[in-house]
């Protein structure tokens, strides 16, 4: 199906809490107009979910037949493989940094700039990896910003599950969560080999067990977008209905 896909914006945003300047990238749908409302999606590691998730293309086909609510997607990619692990990562002191940077300084200025509906169930999150996992860390920080969450493929590790069991309002939040039945032995870009599936497996028990409203799914694949990708427009017609 040939889709029609807008061009990218491409904004300079200077963040206080992380004292250093980050590029966004922000989708606008072809039927953008300032006179609707809009959810907003957030998207960790933001050029690979436009290049490699094909995230805009899916967006439009499900906007094109009615399937998703209207949605304006802001990518933000980061700048390198230590720049990522260093804001996306649970043990690093500058993670908690970043989450303020999405809360309190992205999202005012997204709710100032778009006609965004302003509430905690119209934000949500994405994130695959380490992308997911401060996706998850931020909601569950600032549940009443956001809402919804999508995690493909997450890091897990105790930090990740004892903050999860320390979260009070599950009935807040929305999840979408999806793990690999290959990735029992993930390289990671410390060259460490990692099992993902069975700490996803325990906090999709911790799910559970906390009463969140949330479908976990395992797929047939391992760790690399070449799962992802044929997965989240699924994803993204659940949650974004």
């Amino acid at each position: 199906m040939n889709v029609k896909v807008r061009p990218l914006q491409e904004i300079n945003f200077y963040s206080n809490e992380l004292n250093e300047e980050l590029s966004l990238l922000v989708y606008l749908p072809v039927t953008y107009s300032p006179l609707y409302k809009y959810n907003l999606l957030v998207a960790q590691d933001g050029q690979d979910y436009f290049k490699l998730g094909r995230i805009a293309r899916f967006t439009e086909q499900l906007l094109e037949y009615h399937e998703i609510e209207n949605m304006i997607i802001v990518g933000i990619p980061y700048k390198s493989v230590d720049d990522r692990r260093t804001k996306y990562h649970p043990n690093s002191p500058t993670s908690k940094a970043y989450s303020r940077f999405l809360a309190h300084e992205l999202i005012p200025f997204l709710d100032k700039e778009y006609p965004t509906y302003q509430m905690g169930q119209a934000r949500a999150l994405i994130g695959d990896s380490l992308g997911g996992t401060i996706s998850l860390m931020t909601a569950i920080s600032y549940p009443n910003i956001f809402g919804k969450v999508m995690l493909q493929s997450p890091f897990v590790n105790e930090k990740v599950i004892n903050s999860v069991k320390q979260f009070n309002y599950p009935d807040l939040l929305s999840i979408y969560h999806q793990i690999g039945l290959e990735e029992t032995s993930v390289k990671t870009t410390d060259d460490e080999n990692v099992d993902f599936l069975t700490p996803n497996r325990q906090l999709n028990k911790v799910f559970n067990e906390k009463g969140f409203q949330h479908i976990y799914e395992e797929f047939e694949g391992d760790h690399r977008w070449t799962y992802w990708q044929p997965l989240l427009k699924k994803v993204l017609q659940t949650m974004m209905n």
